[in-house]
This record gives structure tokens, C-alpha cells and sequence, in this order.
């Protein structure tokens, strides 16, 4: 989605990233087998939120300790992976990422 999220700049997101990675975890808890990969706004345009986790794939902002939480929650087979402190969006968005799509094979196959 080249133009639509907003480019990384020496590895770090501007706050609309960092935002739009918050509403993407939020709608990602939210999201039911069953329906479609949850979109969320981002600069008056909808982005799929596997799309906003793949932008922040190189991001090495550290990770607010509220955001890291709710990561754990949503993964906690990789809990013991992140640390307050030294857990970077990249670090979450690898593994949201591929949760995501995880959902959405699920539901593919649900589908059938």
C-alpha cells in the first residue's frame, strides 16, 4: 500500500503509525472467525490491519508497556519473547502479523 501508511524514517514511525498499530491490536482482539480482516482508518482511508503490522515490520521504537501488554495477551505463547524496555514495534509486528494471518486461513476455511 505504497501512499497510504506513511513511510518509516531511519527506523522509526511517526505518531499516526504508532496509532494506527494501537487501532490495528484493538481490532485484531476484536476480530471473529468468520468475518473479514478488520480494516481500521488511517488518514481517512480503510488498511487492512495486516497491512499496518507489515509497515512496522523495520520499526525500532520501543514499545509502550500499555501496548506490550496487550500483546502478550494476544500472544502468549510468545509472551516470554518481549520485555519492557527493549521490545520494539518490529519485535510485535512480526508476530501480529503472522497471527493475522492466521485468522484469516481460519476463516477461509470456516468459508468452506
Amino acid at each position: 500500500m505504497p501512499g497510504l501508511l506513511h513511510p518509516l524514517h531511519e527506523g522509526h514511525a511517526p505518531i499516526i503509525l504508532h496509532n494506527a498499530f494501537q487501532d490495528a491490536i484493538d481490532a485484531l482482539e476484536d476480530w471473529e472467525l468468520g468475518s473479514d480482516e478488520p480494516q481500521i482508518d488511517v488518514n481517512e482511508k480503510r488498511v487492512p490491519i495486516s497491512a499496518v503490522f507489515r509497515r512496522l515490520w523495520t520499526c525500532t521504537d520501543i514499545l509502550p508497556a500499555r501496548t506490550l501488554a496487550v500483546v502478550e495477551d494476544l500472544l502468549p505463547l510468545r509472551s516470554a519473547e518481549f520485555r519492557i524496555g527493549s521490545s520494539t514495534y518490529a519485535d510485535a509486528a512480526h508476530s501480529l502479523w503472522q497471527l493475522s494471518l492466521q485468522k484469516r486461513a481460519a476463516t477461509n476455511e470456516i468459508r468452506q
